[in-house]
Formats: C-alpha cells, sequence, structure tokens
C-alpha cells in the first residue's frame, strides 16, 4: 500500500520530494522526511491501532504529540524500543514497527547504541520553541547572554508550524544570529529541579534509524544548570467525555489542525466538529480551506462567539449551539455522530441528531503544560473562565509563559515571551530594556463540560483515561465508596498511571470528580506532576556509564610503577590497590610474610594515595568537625594530626580517619578508600540541609594528592635524606604531627608522623603529578636497608595485629565506638551526631558484640573470615546453633609466629581469657579470646 489517498495535493512542512518506506504491523506503506508515523498512517487513511489493553475496544490516533494515548509503536531494531507514541516517532527509510495495547515488554537483546552526556551551564534557559519562547530566546540573546533553547519538536514555531511560522521568523533568525544562543530541537526538559537545574533529553539519531552515522550518540542527557529558567511549555487539549468516545476515528480538534497544516494530511474525508470554545474553529477553517466537508459544528456554549458566527458562515456549516455528541457508531472507525441539546446542567434535552462522518474533532478546552513547574513546587490555582488549572505566581529564578500560563492569543504569548526573556536576561547579569505588561485579552468564553450522559443512561463506554480503558463508571464507583480526594480516586482507578501521565485525562478526571461529588475541579486540586516529563530510557539515564565503564576503573599515579613489578591487584572500592608483591616462586602467603617482616624489621613502602581526601575550610569548619565527628578537633594545633571517628545518628560507627590541622580555619580529612564519596555527601548533607549558617566548604581531593607511607624501624633513615629540611627526632616532629618542606628532588610535600601499623611510619603526601618521581626517589633511598613494597594485605595483617579496624570489614553497622573498643575516641564534654544513642539502653548492654582477638589453640588453622562462634558447652546439634559472634579479619602473622583472628562476640571483653569453638568447616576449632591488640600493646615501636 504505496498511495497516500488522504494526503493533500500541496502544503505541510514534508519533503514530499523523498519517499520512505515503512511498514506497520506487517503492512508496507510510505511517507517523506518530516512525518511521523502516526501522520504517514492518517496520510494512508489508517486511525485504527492496536485494541484497548483491558477491554480490547478498537482505538485509533487521537492527538498529534506526546500526549497520544493510543497509537503506541514497538519500533523494531538490534534492541527493539517499546511503548513509544506513533506521533512523536519521525519516519525514516526502513522503520518496522507494531502496535501495542497500551503494554509493552523489554528486548533482552544488549542495546548497541551510544547514549552520552552534557554538563552545561547558561544564563537563561527557554524551554520551548514555540512563539513565547522564541520570543524569550530572541530578547535574552540580544543581551548577550549565554542562551539555551530546549524544544521536543524538529523545528522551533511550536503550534505555529502548523502554519504562520512566517510570524515568528524574525525571532528565529535573531537567534540564529546570536553568538551565544544555542537551539537543540528533538530535546525534551523532563525534569525541574532546585536552582534551576534542569534536565533534558535530546533524540540526536533516532530520525536516521539505520542511517545514523558511526560514533554519534543515539540520545543524549543534557543536564543544565541555568541562573534563569522561561518555560513556554504549551498547553494540551482535552477530549470530551461521552458515550463512545474512544472510537476510532475521534481525534483532538488542534491535532486534526496539526496534521493539516504541518503535514499536509486529511485526518478524514467528512467531519463533526464538537467543541466547549472558540479554538476548534481554526479546524473547521482549515478543513474547509482543504476540501474536507465538515458536517456540523456542535458547540456546548448557548451563544456563539462573533469567531464561531464567521467561520460557520464562511464556510456554510451548520452550527449546533448548547448541544453537545452524546453517542458515535461504526465499527472498526467512526461512522456517525448522535448530537443532542443539552441545559445549563449538561443534560440531554430535546430530540436527537444524526450526522455522518469519518471524523470527529473534539475539543473541551485546553490545559496548560504546568508540569515543569510543579516539579519545582509551582502552585497551581483554578480559572474558571479558562476553564484550567493556570500557575499561580512563580518560583525563584523562572517564569511560566504563553500557552502555559494560560495565554493563548498569538500577540499575548509573543508580549508575555519578550517581557520573560528580558526579566530572566537582567537577572542573570545582563541588563536590557524590560518591556510593561501587556494588557491582557478579553479571554474567549469556554464552557466547562465534564459529563454528557449517554443515550441509554449509562457510563461504562465514557472513557476517561483511554490508555488505562478508565471510564466514567469507574469514577463513580471509587466516589462511592468515600472516595474523595483525587490522589485517592487515582490510585483506585489506575487514572493517570500509564506511560502518558494523564496529559489527556487528568483534568478531565477531576472535573468529572468535580461533577459526581457536587464541587468545583479548583476545590478537589490536581494529582502530583512529577518527572519525569515524558519517559525516558535508562540506557539513556545511564549513558555510556555500562559494561566496562560501568563502575569506573581508578587508578593512582603509581600504578605503573606497581605493574612494572609484579604487583597483583584487588579492587577496592573503584580503586586498583596492589595487594601483594610477588617474588618468582612465591605464592600469596610467601610474599605477604616477607613484606609483613620488611615492615616489622626493616623498612617497607606502601601506596597510600586512594585514601579519601577532603580539604574542610571555612571560619566555623572546626566546630562544624567537632559536631561530625565523636572527638574533638575544633582545638587541635595547626601542624597537628588527630584520628578520628564518625557516627551516624544511632551511634555506629561510620568512617575514621585522620585529619590535618592546616591553619585556623583550614582542615585536611582522610576517610577510608571505599567510603570517600559517602563521607563527602554525608558532610554536604548536614551543610546543607541542617547547618546552611556554618561558613564550610567541603572539597575532595583524592586524586590531587599521592600519598607514600614508609614504615618500620628504619623509616626515619630512607626519609631523612629525602627532606634534608626536616629535623625527623622524635622530639622535633612527634606522632601525629606533619611538617611542610620541599624535598630534595625540589618536589613539595607534606610528610606526616602517622601509623596505620604501629612501627614508625611517615606519609609522604605530593601533588600526584609527581609521585611516581617521589615513590622512585623513595625506592632508591631504600635500597641500602633493603626497602620493600607492601600491599593490601600486608597492611591488613599489621593493622590487624594492633587492633586496628577497618570500617565495612570489622564493623557492620552495629558496631559502636565502645564496641570496638574505642571508647577514648568519644568526647564526653561535646555534642556530635551519634551521641544521644550512647545514652540508650541497648547501647550499654554488657551482652553487645564487642571486638576482641582470637588465637587458635592449635597453632596452625586460619579460621575463615565470617567463621562463627559458639560456647563450649552449647550442643552442636541445638536448632538453630546460638552463636557468640563471628570473625571479622583473620591473618598469618609472621611477628605472632601463628595465626590469629579479629572478631566481634558477645560480651567480648568480659570473655577475654575464656576458651571458645570456631565451626570451620565440619570441625569445631578450640579459639582464645585476647585482647584486640595482639601486637606490641605498650606501643614502645611507634617512634623507632
Amino acid at each position: 500500500m504505496t498511495d497516500q489517498p488522504f494526503r493533500l495535493p500541496r502544503g505541510g512542512r514534508v519533503d514530499r520530494a523523498t519517499v520512505l518506506r515503512f511498514t506497520v504491523d506487517g503492512r508496507e506503506l510510505t511517507g517523506h522526511p518530516g512525518d511521523t508515523v502516526a501522520s504517514a498512517l492518517l496520510a494512508h487513511g489508517l486511525v485504527e491501532v492496536a485494541p484497548s489493553p483491558y477491554r480490547g475496544r478498537p482505538r485509533g490516533i487521537v492527538a498529534a504529540g506526546v500526549e497520544e494515548p493510543n497509537a503506541l509503536l514497538r519500533v523494531a531494531g538490534p534492541c527493539a524500543e517499546s511503548m513509544l507514541p506513533a506521533t512523536a516517532v519521525e519516519l525514516y527509510d526502513g522503520l518496522s514497527a507494531t502496535t501495542l495495547s497500551g503494554r509493552g515488554r523489554l528486548d533482552p537483546a544488549p542495546d548497541p547504541a551510544v547514549y552520552d552526556k552534557k554538563y552545561v551551564h547558561t544564563d537563561v534557559l527557554v524551554v520551548g520553541a514555540g512563539p513565547a519562547g522564541l520570543a524569550a530566546a530572541a530578547t535574552a540573546a540580544s543581551s548577550g547572554a549565554r542562551v539555551l533553547v530546549l524544544d521536543d519538536q524538529l523545528e522551533p514555531g511550536g503550534s505555529l508550524a502548523a502554519g504562520g511560522l512566517d510570524r515568528v521568523a524574525g525571532l528565529r533568525a535573531a537567534i540564529e544570529a546570536a553568538p551565544d544562543a544555542l537551539v537543540l530541537p528533538r530535546t525534551t526538559a523532563f525534569g525541574v529541579y532546585d536552582d534551576t537545574y534542569v534536565t533534558a533529553l535530546q533524540r540526536r539519531t533516532d530520525h536516521l534509524g539505520p542511517a545514523a552515522p558511526e560514533g554519534v550518540s543515539r540520545q543524549r542527557l543534557w543536564h543544565t544548570r541555568a541562573r534563569r529558567v522561561v518555560l513556554a511549555t504549551g498547553a494540551h487539549e482535552r477530549p470530551l467525555v461521552f458515550a463512545g468516545n474512544d472510537r476510532p476515528g475521534v481525534m483532538l480538534a488542534g491535532a486534526v489542525r496539526t496534521y493539516l497544516g504541518r503535514y499536509g494530511v486529511a485526518a478524514g474525508s467528512r467531519a463533526v466538529v464538537s467543541t466547549t470554545g472558540d479554538s476548534a474553529y481554526d479546524t473547521v477553517a482549515e478543513l474547509h480551506a482543504a476540501g474536507v466537508a465538515v458536517a456540523a459544528v456542535v458547540d456546548a456554549r448557548a451563544e456563539p462567539s462573533a469567531r464561531a458566527a464567521e467561520v460557520t458562515a464562511a464556510a456554510g456549516v451548520p452550527l449546533r449551539t448548547s448541544a453537545a455528541v452524546v453517542g458515535t457508531d461504526g465499527a472498526a472507525r467512526i461512522t456517525s455522530v448522535t448530537v443532542r441539546g443539552i441545559d445549563a446542567d449538561g443534560e440531554p434535552t430535546g430530540a436527537a441528531e444524526s450526522f455522518d462522518c469519518d471524523l470527529l474533532a473534539v475539543s473541551g478546552g485546553w490545559s496548560p503544560v504546568v508540569h515543569l513547574h510543579s516539579q519545582r513546587r509551582g502552585r497551581l490555582r483554578w480559572d474558571a473562565a479558562r476553564v484550567a488549572f493556570v500557575p499561580d505566581g512563580t518560583v525563584p529564578g523562572q517564569w511560566i509563559v504563553g500557552a502555559a500560563n494560560g495565554t493563548y492569543d498569538l500577540d499575548g504569548c509573543l508580549a508575555e515571551g519578550a517581557r520573560a526573556g528580558a526579566l530572566a536576561a537582567t537577572e542573570a547579569g545582563f541588563p536590557v530594556p524590560v518591556p510593561p505588561p501587556a494588557a491582557a485579552p478579553p479571554v474567549a468564553p469556554t464552557r466547562p463540560l465534564w459529563l454528557v450522559p449517554g443515550p441509554d443512561g449509562t457510563w461504562d463506554t465514557h472513557f476517561v483515561d483511554l490508555q488505562r480503558d478508565v471510564t466514567v463508571a469507574d469514577v463513580r464507583r471509587s466516589t462511592g465508596t468515600g472516595m474523595r480526594g483525587v490522589e485517592h480516586v487515582k490510585r483506585y482507578t489506575s487514572l493517570g498511571t500509564a506511560n502518558d501521565q494523564g496529559k489527556t485525562s487528568a483534568v478531565n478526571a477531576i472535573g468529572v470528580i468535580a461533577g459526581l461529588l457536587g464541587g468545583s475541579p479548583g476545590e478537589i486540586g490536581t494529582t502530583t506532576y512529577r518527572a519525569p516529563y515524558t519517559p525516558v530510557a535508562f540506557a539513556a539515564l545511564a549513558g555510556r556509564e555500562r559494561g566496562a565503564l560501568f563502575d569506573p576503573v581508578r587508578t593512582t599515579s603509581l600504578h605503573g610503577w606497581h605493574m612494572a613489578h609484579g604487583a597483583v591487584f584487588e579492587n577496592v572500592g573503584q580503586w586498583k590497590r596492589p595487594r601483594f608483591y610477588p617474588r618468582p616462586g612465591e605464592d600469596m602467603d610467601q610474599a605477604v610474610a616477607r613484606e609483613c617482616r620488611a615492615a616489622r624489621e626493616g623498612v617497607a613502602f606502601m601506596d597510600a594515595s586512594t585514601l579519601g581526601k577532603i580539604e574542610i575550610r571555612g571560619a566555623d569548619a572546626g566546630a562544624f568537625l567537632d559536631r561530625v565527628y565523636t572527638n574533638g578537633f575544633g582545638k587541635l594545633k595547626p601542624g597537628t594530626a588527630r584520628y578520628g571517628v564518625m557516627c551516624k545518628p544511632d551511634g555506629m560507627i561510620f568512617d575514621d580517619g585522620v585529619t590535618l590541622r592546616l591553619d585556623a580555619d583550614r582542615y585536611f580529612t582522610t576517610t577510608t578508600t571505599g567510603n570517600a564519596a559517602a563521607v563527602l555527601d554525608w558532610l554536604e548533607e548536614w551543610l546543607q540541609t541542617e547547618w546552611p549558617e556554618l561558613d564550610v566548604y567541603c572539597t575532595s581531593v583524592t586524586e590531587q594528592w599521592a600519598t607514600i607511607a614508609v614504615a618500620g624501624p628504619r623509616a626515619r633513615q630512607v626519609v631523612a635524606p629525602l627532606a634534608p629540611d626536616l629535623d625527623l627526632s622524635p622530639e622535633a616532629f612527634p606522632f601525629m604531627a606533619f611538617r611542610e618542606t620541599t624535598l630534595a628532588c625540589g618536589v613539595p610535600a607534606r610528610i606526616c608522623r602517622i601509623s596505620f601499623s604501629g612501627e614508625l611510619a611517615y606519609e609522604i603526601n605530593v601533588c600526584a603529578w609527581y609521585g611516581r618521581t617521589v615513590w622512585e626517589h623513595v625506592h632508591q633511598a631504600g635500597q641500602p636497608y633493603g626497602i620493600t613494597p607492601y600491599g593490601t594485605e600486608a597492611m591488613h595483617v599489621l593493622r590487624a595485629e594492633k587492633g586496628y579496624i577497618v570500617v565495612g570489614q570489622d564493623t557492620d553497622g552495629t558496631v559502636t565506638p565502645q564496641d570496638a573498643g574505642m571508647a577514648w575516641a568519644v568526647s564526653r564534654h561535646k555534642d556530635f551526631l551519634g551521641k544521644r544513642s550512647f545514652s540508650r539502653a541497648d547501647t550499654a548492654r554488657p551482652d553487645r558484640k564487642q571486638l576482641v582477638g582470637l588465637l587458635p589453640a592449635d597453632r596452625t588453622t586460619r579460621l575463615p573470615e565470617g567463621t562463627q562462634l559458639v560456647a563450649p558447652d552449647v550442643c552442636p546439634d541445638t536448632v538453630p546453633v546460638p552463636m557468640l559472634g563471628h570473625v571479622t579479619s583473620s591473618y598469618r602473622s609472621p611477628a605472632l609466629g601463628r595465626p590469629f583472628a579479629l572478631a566481634l562476640v558477645a560480651g567480648g571483653r568480659s570473655r577475654i581469657g575464656e576458651t571458645l569453638l570456631a565451626a570451620v568447616g565440619g570441625d569445631l576449632v578450640p579459639v582464645l579470646v585476647t585482647d584486640s591488640v595482639l601486637y606490641d600493646p605498650e606501643g614502645t615501636k611507634r617512634d623507632g
């Protein structure tokens, strides 16, 4: 089927010289560039699509944009995509699609398309390129401001693309000529958030199909931070609710006009137009001009407006006032309508009249697209004159104009847009003359008509939500159960919960509820508008962050050296960290034992660059740290450091690390490697939501620093020649102090006396650019002492021997500092996050699980981490076996000459000296409970 009998001989903005071939439901069809699948179907006279999802009723194309409730497609491809409105799918050669009955399915095939993201800043962001949006953008651009325009259509103009683009040709030219103005077509803004942050999806190659160029992303997600935003998002026309209003051939009057003007397509050969206001008369005039017979105009208003009288007289079309369509006939497509008079209450009066037609164009009024306005908690009010919910004021940094503001005349839209653009540019720092507010023209009368009783007195075919098959009968049932709120009715009936999110049904549903309960729509209120405005694929949200890029691999500036020296890596968070450095013939245990002996008996060095690093500055930095750490930092002297524990409000350990005080209002905080982002997020949450009055700024500097830990009795001899300007004696450079210096190689450095091994240790911090150079200098300086690189496995052995915890391994969200044996790190003299929880009876229970050490009695068994512990008198046949705790860390210690473990044990500290049983495989291994510090408990090794 290649002829297009309903394509007009001229008109439209499609490329008639190029023929595109496509298939829908296996039927071969043709169209042109600029068509949508819906317009091409209508050009062939095909209005019917898949039946309704629950009742199987015939359904047809209703709209011409994203508000389409019926014509949903599954478009074939390497990865098929479902639930796409045919009215928004641009035609391309070779497109193959099937229509869907309101439900789709995910294609399990991998999606080979590329998706990406872009983050931009702009001075003025305009959403919508209709007349109001173009006026706003042109005015703002004239000020020299950076202007970004987002529009979901393929070209600017909005409703004027159906006819009248010449009215905005000058505005389009001005925007194109502006050096800092950018218009993004095929781009839908779907979310607006605090501080004028807008997300939008750009469909870059969807309209090209297989012809899309290689290397160009299919879709791009734009994250835009704008100084000011202008919303010019237009309005959606509402259908009318009457018996049989879902029959194929019943379409929105504005959509019929769009198909005529934009696509050169007549949606039928003989039309009836049913309306409650003036806008449908533009459709009547254009149908008549296109040679489409109009059998009658049915106007619910008692008196025809001047526009109605003018158009019907010029077209010679019968006009029925105080009337409404009460029913339709036809099978696969409408064949006739039944019309009756209605009284002031909307009740039918007089005799019925029938009109033959294959197209019924309906207009129940217009609903401003306030979704983005409302997402930022913009208020709405019911405007009885416009019969619509309109914005009630603005939100900070944002204006809403044109049809989205309830202004439907072209001059009014242009004036509102120009004024908003001038205000936005001026407030963004680019002053421009601001036009005075234009006088509002009289509002053309619209009659609210929510319910039209059917011929048989039932409500079962009066459809309110076409995509959910919800009828007036369903709404009556919900209100009959006592429901009064629109949100309750929505959930009872599923109104507005399909993928169109009630764009054509929501206000009608509110009107129906109001009609049934005897109130006004304003008293009922609206449902909640949430992002996204239109569906967004998860692939687009993910962008390139999938597959191998789903979790980025992070490496330190020393990674190349580690690889060259045979390091075996492990993943810690997103970082690749050397786990151990095996020599030829060594297994992991042998390599780790050698590295541990070097750190305990000679000198070893480690790449500690992955530790999270956050610079905290501001006049209130010390007070802020006092609030988030259990111990105090406000009185810490510059040049010194302190270990700190951070708890959540429940008093459980969240993170730990060392904080340096750089000067009076500047601190340098370290976190665990895997928790760095979470800690920064935690700090920002409190600063931004609870304590915004504090003068504190947090900056992640993890990647900016390379950190080299030098540990062991010979560490001082290694560091001394590297930092010749420093006195490294314990008296001049005590434990938990740091010094700024310039290394012998000329690199500025910050050297700290910090130890995670219990041995004499220094941490050399330098700019990451110089990390490998300094690392190699450390390696060279340590050669006389047999310096050895050590990895995370040896680090764990060393720290566990000293009883130092690793958050997330020795803690599990149920461990307090007291449980971990760190009551010394909990201040009794200040308040901090989690302190109140320590007064709860539960946190003071003597049988809480506490951190202890374990020594297997056989001196050979290395307990698997997670091993459960039981009392020696427990019968193993008891179900369930009462467990006392579990092993959190377990290693073989060269220094101790035996395996050991750390464990969380109920009442652990009171059990020191007792023997418990560890369930290892099918055996019960006796273990001695000890203090958690198993090596050098007196701390004699710390200063060398």
